[in-house]
């Protein structure tokens, strides 16, 4: 199933045209089997193509696929991959925000706990969504979910997929930084496993706030920064023209964040992107939680915390001079 919204990036306009071919092609082949052979050929095609196309993206390009509006959000792999989801709302302090969706449901026949992110489509709901920029008390109450999963021993799987946390003043006011890093320290000692899929965008402590996990996964077209390019390009430029070449600076891409070891494995997305066929990105989503779960599931609580201790203290790469090193060993 795809989105039914007609928004096309220029570049991903000769792959469309095949996969919209394509769909046309499979619901006709289901009443005359003739058309199996043109069906086989054209799927040859439209793969070949889009491997050809997206295989020389640029980074900004990237962005653009892993902001498309057509791509499946939280909901949808939410209503797709989980059973009796039950959803939690408010932080027991503010109020309820509904950037984040929290709740308790199962996944394989197995109890979990579920936190993501959701943008919202069309205007009413992204407003009311803000966007996927969350406040607050949405990340309290993602910290709530977390602690009641690490009370019970449920798995946390995690959707990220936001530019990153709300700036006004009032989240602010009322603790912006402060909640962030309260879901960093829950996460951090949490005696569970927890999942991670970027499945779209992951913007700054926005994101990180979902992503102190054992296992990171990142679609393809998905990309996981510090800060936005058009953020990057303001800060350092004070150019918005530069926007494409922060894009590529920033490293942000599936391929960058692997080679980097940000991220754990990346889940390839259907022909022409994940927002072509929501159904196969959800199956491929789903597989690749399973395997991470049943990676983790061989460590016991205490082992959990120290995998998901080590990981984030080999992230980065930095060198020492032999200067710097005999500063260290005078000033000790």
């Amino acid at each position: 199933m795809a989105a039914t919204s007609s928004y096309v990036l220029p570049f991903e306009k000769p792959v469309v045209d095949l996969v919209t071919r394509l769909r046309e092609l499979r619901d006709l082949a289901q009443t005359d089997e003739g058309f199996e052979t043109e069906l086989r050929k054209l799927e040859d095609k439209t793969r070949r193509l889009a491997r050809e196309i997206f295989a020389d993206l640029t980074a900004w390009q990237k962005v653009q696929l892993s902001r498309h509006p057509n791509r499946p959000y939280a909901l949808d792999y939410i209503d797709r991959l989980f059973e009796d989801f039950v959803e939690l709302h408010g932080d027991r302090r503010f109020g309820d925000d509904a950037a984040i969706i929290a709740g308790l449901g199962r996944f394989h026949g197995r109890s979990v706990a579920i936190v993501a992110q959701q943008k919202g489509r069309g205007t009413k709901e992204k407003i009311a969504r803000n966007f996927g920029q969350a406040n607050p008390e949405g990340y309290r109450k993602a910290h709530r979910v977390y602690g009641l999963a690490s009370r019970f021993g449920l798995p946390i799987l995690t959707l990220i997929d936001t530019a990153g946390a709300y700036p006004g003043l009032g989240a602010e006011e009322r603790g912006q930084s402060e909640a962030i890093g309260a879901c960093l320290g829950q996460m951090a000692t949490a005696r569970v496993p927890i999942v991670a899929t970027i499945i779209g965008e992951g913007g700054s402590g926005g994101a990180l706030a979902l992503g102190v996990a054992n296992r990171v996964l990142v679609l393809e077209y998905g990309t996981y920064s510090v800060i936005s390019p058009e953020g990057c390009a303001s800060i350092l430029w004070k150019d918005g023209s530069k926007t494409e070449e922060a894009a590529g600076r920033l490293k942000m891409t599936a391929e960058d964040l692997l080679r980097f070891g940000i991220v754990d494995r990346i889940v390839e997305e259907p022909t022409g992107g994940a927002h072509q066929d929501h159904d196969a990105a959800a199956a491929a989503v789903g597989a690749a939680i399973s395997d991470a779960l049943e990676n983790l599931d061989r460590m016991d609580p205490a082992e959990l915390v120290d995998d998901r201790y080590r990981r984030f203290r080999a992230l980065g790469v930095f060198t020492s001079t032999s200067d710097n090193a005999e500063n260290v060993r005078s000033s000790d």
